[in-house]
């Protein structure tokens, strides 16, 4: 999809409403920003800890007791995929979870994603069943966290480090989007559980054009990266046709 037009350069079952794993992330990331600020201070408690443990999520390792800004916070959000600042943020800007998700789904509808649920901030299944989404809400969505500038810039770092400071500890989180250091690639996000399988939402420049794409269900998880990089190429000399 051309993010700039919404025009789509390519589909393939793309309206067809599919579990999406940890590309919910992407939607946690663009609500917490409308209702805070990347300075507004997160406190870390053992319910975020043991609520990512207990789902078997990935982890931006956050230690109960430390205090850490938003902006910082989503770098353990999106890099490493942490449910635990996933739960983190979308308690404290609900304020609760289940507050949060309601601001999730109503984002959705203000963004035109007919055929989107989310039923936490996360992705991990729950017991009353997954969220679903479709390729072309996803797009959407990606076009539009693209705009938010702090988004951007962290869905394009490889490795981010903070520092030990004033109420927290220090922390290194990495990229699990091995598309990123591919000329060109602006980033986004992974997503995997058994029922959604490899996810990938990703993004690309190519001659002054911005392009996002989303693939869902992927059975390998390395060919997500190779068909995104592929399709990126693709729409690149299209555009240059």
């Amino acid at each position: 999809m051309d993010a700039s037009t919404g025009n789509v350069l390519f589909d393939k079952a793309g309206n067809k409403r599919m579990p999406i794993a940890s590309l919910t992330k992407t939607m946690t990331a663009y609500v917490v920003l409308k209702y805070a600020k990347p300075t507004d201070v997160v406190h870390i408690k053992r319910q975020d800890e043991t609520y990512a443990e207990d789902g078997g999520g990935t982890t931006a390792d956050l230690n109960p007791g430390d205090t850490i800004t938003v902006g910082q916070l989503l770098y353990g959000l999106l890099l490493p995929s942490g449910a635990d600042a996933a739960h983190a943020l979308a308690r404290t800007y609900g304020p609760g979870v289940p507050g949060f998700v309601a601001k999730m789904n109503a984002t959705a509808r203000e963004l035109g994603m007919t055929d989107t649920h989310y039923v936490n901030a996360d992705g991990l299944p729950t017991p009353d069943g997954d969220g679903y989404s479709t390729a072309r809400d996803q797009a959407v969505l990606a076009a539009k966290a693209l705009q938010v500038p702090l988004i951007k810039q962290v869905v394009g770092t490889r490795t981010h480090h903070l520092a030990a400071g004033d109420g927290h500890g220090s922390y290194t989180w990495r990229n699990t989007n091995r598309l990123l250091g591919t000329p060109g690639v602006l980033g986004m996000k992974t997503g995997f559980t058994r029922a959604a399988g490899y996810c990938l939402a990703f993004a690309g420049e190519k001659h002054g054009r911005t392009m996002v794409g989303i693939l869902l269900d992927e059975s390998v998880s390395s060919r997500r990266f190779s068909t995104a990089e592929n399709l990126l190429s693709w729409g690149a000399q299209r555009d240059s046709a």
